[in-house]
């Protein structure tokens, strides 16, 4: 694995660096759209745009890279995403904005696919799990880090945007000289929202609510902030404690959904970021205990996700899996792109104390589905042992590529090989006598199901 992340040191340099940019490019937005007037309900739908443009990123991107190839794709996205930026600072008005949001969302999510698939298809079934953990504490570092950035010019100038700039196109070097050859891309089937949410209602509804939450988090935490009179230090240490929360808590409770079941995890943790809220709603700014206070939110709001994901992979046949995970991608881009408009409508009419109050009630309703699936549903329920390792997504459903990805056939592969296993294992202990009809068509099976 080490030699492998070794092998990977110039994409997940250049991810860095993406991130870094994205980070303060989110917070920068917020700040300086307060900053020049515009109303709080205009920033939520400029805000918006780039998760609507993450949704046909998605869509665009495996197209080109089949045609061009990974390497070529990642330059263009990243140069138009530089481009874009500095397209921020020369026209301050929010119809240019919303569609430079749109392009950025995009872009962004463009390499996401690239830097995903990429790293898939270097992996193996034994050490995939590891990479795209590394993977993803880089990404939540960078945009951790990107917050503090705020404060090294005026949000006023261009400077910052100037800035943004350069750091995504420094993200260009590393790629654009790595000597590894880029890896082959396929696209596996896809599955509809609908079709997804007849197989798993609370994976859909769940997954969609979470993405509301995190889009307003993250869209609308920076007006939040200026609304309450933070400085930009407090401010990007505000926006800044979601991710460290999430990285932090991501992996005990993972484990505890490991152990205990997904929708008790999700029940109590949903109910957890409720209250937080609720709770960081009334408190003061000041207090030297808000900001822990907010890591410990943060860690209750960002892992669901990934408890989503989990919970789907645990209901589905494997072979339906990659497919499923596009449609979640969906599933999160909504609730992403109408999370953050619903919740500055309320914060233009109530006040920046809606900023906590709405998402306390996204996971509020989280509670109520989690609960309604355990009343209704409990037959369909999946046995702690029979559960699959929870794998962290990363913030705001980074793995756009999850439905693209070229280590699909690898994996169902893996499976069909742990299958024909047990089938020997279960051949070998059997008393022998001649040729087992049933066995080889349990194996013929296995592979027809499978392939």
């Amino acid at each position: 694995m080490l030699q492998e992340i070794r092998a990977s040191w110039a994409l997940l340099l250049g991810v860095g660096f993406m991130m870094l940019g994205n980070g303060l490019q989110g917070t920068l937005l917020g700040v300086r759209a307060t900053l020049e007037g515009f109303e709080t309900f205009t920033t939520g739908i400029v805000m918006a745009f780039y998760f609507m443009g993450m949704l046909l990123g998605g869509i665009i991107t495996p197209m080109l890279v089949k045609r061009v190839g990974h390497i070529r794709v990642f330059a263009a996205l990243a140069s138009i995403a530089s481009i874009a930026i500095l397209l921020h600072s020369i026209s301050v008005n929010p119809y240019t904005w919303s569609a430079m949001r749109l392009v950025t969302g995009i872009c962004y999510s463009g390499l996401y696919v690239v830097s995903e698939s990429w790293l898939n298809d270097r992996a193996s079934n034994e050490n995939r799990g590891m990479i795209l953990s590394v993977y993803m504490v880089i990404i939540t570092l960078g945009m951790g880090s990107g917050q503090f950035l705020l404060n090294i010019a005026d949000p006023a100038s261009a400077e910052l945007f100037i800035l943004i700039s350069v750091i995504i196109s420094f993200a260009l070097v590393p790629i654009l000289l790595t000597a590894r050859p880029a890896p082959a891309f396929g696209k596996s089937e896809s599955m509809s929202v609908f079709a997804l949410y007849k197989l798993s209602p609370l994976a859909v509804i769940s997954n969609a609510l979470t993405g509301a939450a995190h889009g307003s988090v993250f869209g609308m935490g920076a007006v939040f902030a200026l609304q309450k009179g933070f400085d930009n230090n407090l401010l990007s240490l505000f926006i800044a404690s979601f991710l460290w929360g999430g990285l932090l808590f991501q992996w005990p409770i993972g484990w505890m959904s490991d152990k205990f079941g997904r929708r008790g995890v999700m029940l109590v943790s949903a109910a957890f970021a409720s209250g937080l809220c609720l709770l960081a709603m009334l408190s003061d700014h000041t207090s030297h205990w808000y900001i822990p206070l907010i890591v410990i939110t943060g860690g209750a709001v960002m892992p669901m996700y990934s408890l989503c994901v989990a919970y789907m992979n645990d209901r589905l046949p494997a072979e339906q899996i990659v497919a499923a995970s596009g449609a979640m991608v969906i599933a999160s881009g909504i609730g992403l792109s109408i999370g953050p408009v619903v919740l500055s409508y309320f914060m233009s009419i109530m006040g920046p104390d809606a900023y906590f109050a709405g998402i306390s009630v996204y996971f509020a309703i989280i509670v109520l589905a989690v609960l309604n699936s355990m009343i209704t549903r409990d037959i369909s329920a999946q046995d702690v042992e029979e559960q699959a390792p929870v794998l962290a997504p990363g913030p705001i459903g980074s793995p756009v590529a999850a439905f693209n990805a070229p280590d699909a056939q690898d994996y169902a592969q893996a499976l069909v090989e742990d299958e024909l296993e047990q089938l020997d294992e279960q051949e070998t202990q059997a008393p022998i006598a001649g040729p087992d009809v049933a066995y080889v068509e349990d194996i013929e099976e296995t592979e027809e199901d499978h392939y």
